[in-house]
């Protein structure tokens, strides 16, 4: 399981980026680290894979379009694929780490269209009214769920059949989700277009961070006004698009400090944010600390 305490994209979709996702294997497990993120969160993002956490110690914040959740230790839930979300640490007396199992369905559902991926998986993945399954302590079945959650992080890829082993346990997890999420499917919820309006906005900004981006340039890529920019902004990620921007600026910057040795003022320019007294001055803001001093603390670190 590896330590994480940053995030990534594909160059061409724009989505996170998953370092070790192998194709006949599509499964990794990440152990997050929330408190060592720049500001102690993980920015807006969506990936093609289901999230399924579990917390092992602290607690976190789950925003989502349809709203927040806070999980604390013992808790865990399932996010769907492509569902905009971000986390943010809300402990200050224990460190806030987060188990998670990041896996495409077709690991559970075998080839595309089988008997499996039609009754049990697509149900799921495809009801625009589940962006999150919680699970708490308190509530029997839940209960039971979180056991096993627990104990699937206990299994060592090192042993013998871990991979069938894995498979089956994230299965029986999965089954008893699917029955849980029941009540869930039954609402009647028509899918939300404007998920995909600010995922083009976002892959714009992706695409374009590096350069001065304006209000009317960026409406336009999702092919509308200012106006409803502004909306889209404010109503899927509570913040405006120049916040958004920025924020994506300063953890590109994160990434260039520490996996390079660029001086400051290259990359306060590489990453958009103009003169180094600025870029400085901003970044402060966020990280609580120097560009300079935040390479010095992580360029070394475990990732």
């Amino acid at each position: 399981m590896k330590n994480i305490h940053s995030i990534e994209f594909y160059t061409e979709s724009k989505e996170e980026l998953l370092p070790g996702f192998e194709k006949d294997f599509p499964y990794i497990a990440s152990r997050a680290e929330l408190d060592k993120y720049m500001g102690c969160y993980v920015p807006w993002h969506w990936h093609r894979t289901v999230e399924l956490f579990y917390m092992e110690s602290g607690s976190i914040e789950y925003d989502t379009p349809g709203g927040k959740i806070v999980f604390p230790a013992g808790s865990g839930g399932m996010i769907n694929p492509n569902v905009l979300h971000m986390t943010k640490a809300r402990s200050q007396r224990e460190k806030n780490i987060q188990l998670l199992h990041i896996f495409d369905v077709s690991l559970l559902a075998g080839e595309q269209g089988s008997r499996i991926e039609q009754k049990y998986i697509a149900p799921v993945i495809t009801a625009p009214q589940i962006e999150v399954i919680p699970l708490f302590p308190g509530n029997t079945e839940e209960e039971r769920i979180l056991k096993l959650l627990a104990d699937s992080f206990r299994l060592s890829s090192d042993e013998f059949g871990y991979e069938i082993k894995l498979r089956e346990a994230l299965t029986e997890i999965w089954l008893m989700l699917f029955e849980l999420s029941h009540s869930m499917r039954e609402k009647k919820v028509e899918h939300n277009k404007s998920n995909d309006k600010i995922k083009l906005m976002m892959i714009y900004i992706h695409e374009h961070y590096r350069e001065k981006i304006s209000i009317p340039e960026l409406a336009a890529a999702a092919y509308l006004s200012e106006r409803e920019c502004y909306r889209e902004f404010r109503d899927c990620l509570n913040m405006t698009p120049v916040e958004y921007i920025t924020a994506y600026r300063l953890q590109a910057a994160c990434q260039m400090l520490t996996k390079g040795q660029e001086a400051v003022t290259v990359i306060s320019h590489e990453c958009g944010l103009g003169s180094s007294s600025y870029f400085g001055k901003v970044f402060r803001e966020y990280a609580h600390c120097s560009p300079i001093e935040y390479r010095k603390k992580w360029q070394n670190s475990d990732r």
